[in-house]
């Protein structure tokens, strides 16, 4: 018997060390448009986020254990797709702001850092301070609010006058470069949720399907069933002078899909995007989709979805 345990144990030793030298690399280009920030945010961002999310990935001597380095691997690809701070100066500045917003609500949510690496990197955690911090650079980089905003108010009379013209009837369905159709019907759906977007001066409402809908009565959410779908409207957000606010115009519609099967590369949900009252599907071609699991992985404990029902 204590032949077989030192063979075992041995064995188990020669494969250990022979998977140490299959290893993906990992690249630290030089980075040519860091992100820049005042020193106490970006002393957050390069703690908590760089590892994973910029060109100047530091490895701990146990990140580079086979099947550690793996997964540290695996990890480091998907963050740098999602975020890359090495190249921030390369996104338009309305697009930095955005993804700031997304990178505190995130925070906030607490879906970032992810919790399998703030359990061994402890320096990695953001304290409530900190989120306060971040909280207050992004709020200083928001669109203000003008009571009375006459431009969105233009905009949206505008809108409304093409619309009663009928200049916006769609002859033929859209089609997302991922085969997903518009859903006209989403308007007859139930409201099961609403966020706001103070980085670009929105207001959304999530809509869900009948599945949906009987998904959130019953509490059957975690994860949601197949055939759920949800979409999410966003329109310019408007306040007047009694502050007061309501919708502008119209901006967009996004559905998401669940589909296990159908969907299997994104996580099991489908995504799409219609753009402006003509629904202008978004994307190039179908790897539009990847942008969007990458945005929604950080999720992935509330089934990759964001903004939860609200609570009755």
């Amino acid at each position: 018997m204590k032949k077989i345990i030192i063979l075992t144990l041995s064995f188990l030793l020669i494969c250990f060390l022979f998977m140490q030298f299959f290893r993906p690399k990992i690249v630290n280009s030089p980075a040519s448009a860091d992100f820049q920030a005042p020193p106490n945010v970006k002393a957050i961002m390069i703690r908590a986020c760089y590892d994973c999310h910029s060109n100047a990935t530091s490895l701990r001597w146990y990140d580079q254990i086979v099947p550690v380095y793996w997964q540290v691997a695996a990890d480091i690809k998907h963050g740098r797709e999602s975020l890359n701070f090495s190249d921030w100066q390369k996104m338009a500045p309305a697009d930095q702001k955005s993804k700031l917003w997304e990178i505190v609500y995130q925070i906030s949510a607490g879906a970032m850092p992810l919790g399998s690496y703030t359990e061994v990197h402890q320096n990695a955690k953001i304290t409530r301070d900190e989120l306060s911090t971040l909280k207050a650079y992004v709020n200083s980089m928001a669109a203000v609010a003008l009571p009375d905003d006459t431009a969105k108010i233009n905009a949206a009379d505008r809108q409304y006058s093409q619309w009663r013209k009928e200049q916006f009837l769609i002859k033929q369905v859209p089609i997302a470069p991922n085969g997903v159709r518009y859903m006209p019907d989403y308007k007859n759906w139930q409201a099961i949720s609403t966020s706001a977007r103070f980085d670009n001066g929105t207001m959304r409402v999530i809509f869900g399907n009948n599945i949906a809908a009987a998904a959130v009565r019953t509490h059957h959410i975690q994860p949601w069933p197949d055939g759920t779908v949800f979409a999410k409207v966003a329109w310019d957000e408007v306040e007047d002078k009694d502050g007061n606010v309501k919708t502008g115009a119209f901006k967009q519609v996004e559905f998401m899909i669940k589909d296990k099967e159908k969907y299997a590369a994104t996580e099991g949900w489908g995504y799409a995007r219609f753009k402006t009252p003509k629904m202008i599907p978004y994307g190039k071609n179908a790897l539009f989709t990847t942008e969007c699991i990458n945005c929604h992985r950080p999720q992935k404990n509330e089934d990759f979805v964001f903004t939860q029902p609200i609570k009755h």
